[in-house]
């Protein structure tokens, strides 16, 4: 629309129709500058958008020098009009400024006003209150309602984005917002002064330029920057504004991150539909296309797809866009002749594919001369300062923690992937030579520039962030072990603002807590971190006290906290043991924590309410720390695996027992015997039910284990008989020769 040389185009933000319309509009205006809703203080930046090194999706962030964290951003797609705006106006060297309120205003705003469907992209909309509440929250909605939509969504896409026009479409809009706007009441106060100000800076842009000019805008703006105010009145609602100098840049985004579902309040439902959209404007029927892509999608997951079936589909989705009276098939139309005709009536067979095409997985770039956000800007810092060059190829890196160098490089690692950004993953901690020593496997992934960037609001660097991020964390912490897990990240990556944090809500929570699974799985990082406080610096004279405390206590509870458990839960709280016991042993804490947790274990075996697998597992570890002799642990065994004892507790203490140190049996012939002499009692059926069981026992063996283990069975040189096969007489020396040897430890298939 065109008043007095100066053509306002009211467009939907990443509306790709509204695009279209533009691009033509400008096209045929030839305006002599372009002036566009965003901060007026990064129109330096905008000519960046043509460069021919940015791939969008990508944002525009602004925050305070001297607050980094306080990020606002303004997200731009292939699709969004404004991009396309930015890049027409390069091209036909136009002048292309923003004009809304500088940066610094809109972050000192305490209460912004939540983002209408034409507002302009908030960092995080908060609902206004009071009487500047009473403007319409949802223009877009409201007209849809009047035309008889259910929401504004379809409503938009029908009119404006699938049906796309030049000129008249805008005076349309513009006329329907001014009726919209001439009955809302009182205007909200932050949004008044924004369009106030763009009013100036159209005012300024007038008097400066000889020519057309076209203003583009969220579509509910235009009435009021067409309207009539005085530059005095103006520049009063401005007095007063907010100034503080704030770091402009760009940096990647992601297709999902425009997406409503994903908290965006000016995005839009579906950012892959309308990436398609504009991407085969020009090409035809986008509903036949966009059921190509959805076959080919689901062709590469190896899903068969006929031509058949998609033209069934496509004239299904028309006769649903007919019965819905709308002018041709959108996404919703296609989604539900798809599960119609592609997926049998299986909506769930759809939402394998639905964030693929309705999201997409963009990830914009950015040009490398591109001012960059502070997170961004201090990893590369570091990386400089490491010797670290960003690949996207994996390479395997190791490290010396007794370097400077090495720990640096280990300290980095570790507080990227507190943020989430996994750079690095260890693969090797060193523990099998010593403690001084990491291996990582390191890759870059475009991506995690995106996650630096949202994680921003935990603090300007890469410290400052991941202690805050971690902080957060341990304050959401439910259990005692994830806690101790939190605390053990900490103390690694060098935080010591979480650290401190962790510390004290893990003594609060060991004080509060009885769980005997969650203390003992507390024990292993925090023993960890005793064990590598050389290497890492680290006061643990603190943590040596909680972690005999919490040893104790749960040697208390662990006598109890094995009786009458399932199978799950006793798998569970025997992995906890051992875990636990491996823990103790390295750290070697005093004589009395060590007697307690021996005397918990002890208490475990002695007690016939003991679950049977928890027992064999106590007397494992009773036996391996000496407190069990060797003629203890056979008297023991031929006790529980006497035919007396039923048969599935037998077999659950064999394995609580054995597992993982079936090489046990190669050395110790009093443990062999009584073994032997329990598989010769059971009948065959009861041998051949219990096969997986005894397999999985003896499965950590390797070759020479086992070759070692049938020399200790059936004498030094001995081999298994070539082409033995079971036997139906179920006799004792099958069982023992065969079905020891030959099903335990050659791994033949069973044939029982």
């Amino acid at each position: 629309m065109t008043e007095g040389g100066i053509s306002y185009f009211g467009i939907r933000h990443h509306g790709p129709g509204s695009a279209e319309s533009l691009v033509k509009a400008l096209q045929e205006l030839q305006p002599v500058a372009v002036l566009i809703e965003g901060p007026v203080d990064a129109s330096p930046l905008l000519p960046l958008l043509a460069s021919p090194d940015m791939k969008p999706p990508v944002a525009l962030l602004c925050y305070p020098e001297d607050d980094p964290a306080a990020t606002s951003f303004w997200p731009f797609a292939e699709f969004s009009p404004e991009y396309q705006a930015a890049l027409w106006a390069v091209a036909n060297k136009a002048a292309l400024r923003f004009i809304d309120l500088p940066s610094a205003a809109r972050l000192a705003e305490k209460a912004p006003e939540s983002p209408t469907d034409t507002d302009t992209a908030e960092a995080e909309p908060v609902e206004e209150q009071g009487e500047e509440a009473t403007r319409i929250q949802d223009p877009i909605g409201t007209l849809a309602r009047a035309a008889g939509y259910e929401d504004g969504e379809s409503w938009w896409s029908d009119i404006i984005e699938q049906n796309p026009a030049p000129g008249p479409i805008f005076a349309a809009i513009a006329d329907a917002m001014t009726t919209l706007r001439d009955g809302e009441g009182v205007i909200g106060k932050f949004e008044a002064m924004r369009e106030a100000h763009m009013r100036l800076e159209i005012a300024v842009a007038r008097k400066e330029f000889d020519g057309p000019l076209a203003v583009v805008c969220g579509a509910w703006h235009v009435p009021a920057l067409q309207a009539a105010h005085t530059q005095k009145s103006d520049q009063a609602l401005l007095k007063g504004m907010a100034r503080r100098k704030t770091m402009m840049t760009f940096a990647p985004w992601t297709g999902p991150r425009l997406a409503l579902g994903y908290g965006y309040g000016a995005g839009v439902v579906a950012p892959g539909w309308c990436k398609h959209l504009w991407q085969t404007r020009a090409q035809g029927d986008s509903s036949i296309l966009w059921l190509a892509r959805i076959a080919s999608v689901l062709r590469a997951k190896g899903h068969m797809i006929s031509t058949a079936s998609l033209i069934e589909a496509e004239r299904l989705a028309r006769a649903l866009a007919a019965i819905r009276e709308r002018p041709k098939p959108g996404f919703e139309e296609l989604r539900d002749a798809s599960i119609a005709g592609l997926f049998n009536g299986e909506a769930l067979l759809w939402k394998m594919v639905e964030a693929e095409l309705l999201l997409g997985a963009d990830v914009g770039e950015i040009p490398p001369d591109t001012p960059l956000a502070p997170l961004i800007d201090d990893l590369q810092r570091n990386q400089k300062t490491a010797r670290l060059k960003p690949e996207a190829l994996e390479r395997e890196l190791s490290i010396d923690l007794r370097s400077e160098s090495g720990l640096f490089r280990s300290t980095l690692l570790h507080r990227l992937n507190v943020l989430g950004v996994n750079w690095g993953k260890l693969t090797d901690t060193g523990r099998s030579r010593g403690t001084f020593r990491e291996r990582w496997m390191l890759a870059w992934q475009p991506e995690y520039a995106v996650q630096l960037v949202e994680n921003l609001v935990y603090g300007p660097t890469i410290e400052k962030a991941a202690n805050g991020r971690l902080v957060q964390m341990i304050a959401a912490a439910a259990t005692l072990d994830t806690l101790a897990a939190l605390v053990q990240g900490a103390i690694t990556a060098a935080l010591s603002e979480a650290s401190a944090a962790g510390l004290v809500a893990l003594e609060e929570k060991a004080a509060h807590s009885s769980e005997c699974l969650e203390l003992l799985a507390s024990v292993p990082p925090l023993a960890d971190i005793i064990r590598y406080g050389e290497a890492r610096k680290t006061e643990t004279e603190r943590l040596a006290g909680l972690l005999e405390r919490l040893i104790v206590e749960g040697s208390i509870a662990l006598p109890y906290a094995a009786r009458d458990l399932d199978v799950q839960a006793a798998a569970a709280l025997i992995g906890a043991m051992r875990k636990a016991d491996e823990a103790i042993r390295l750290v070697e804490p005093g004589e009395d924590v060590v007697d307690a947790w021996r005397g918990g274990l002890a208490a475990v075996l002695d007690s016939s309410r003991s679950t049977a697998l928890v027992a064999g597992c106590a007397a494992h570890l009773l036996y391996e720390a000496g407190r069990l002799s060797a003629e203890g642990a056979a008297d023991l065994l031929a006790k529980r695996l006497s035919p007396g004892t039923p048969v599935i507790d037998a077999a659950a203490f064999f394995e609580g027992f054995f597992s993982g140190a079936g090489q046990r049996l190669i050395y110790d012939e009093g443990l062999r015997g009584a073994v032997d002499a329990w598989l010769a009692s059971l009948d065959e059926e009861a041998f051949v039910a219990h096969l997986p069981l005894l397999r999985r026992v003896f499965s950590n063996l390797d070759s020479m284990e086992r070759r070692r283990l049938i020399e200790a069975v059936l004498g030094k040189g001995a081999s298994l008989p070539a082409g033995l096969t079971p036997t139906p007489d179920g006799g004792e020396a099958w069982r023992r020769h065969f079905g020891l040897l030959g099903k335990l430890l050659s791994g033949e298939p069973s044939h029982g």
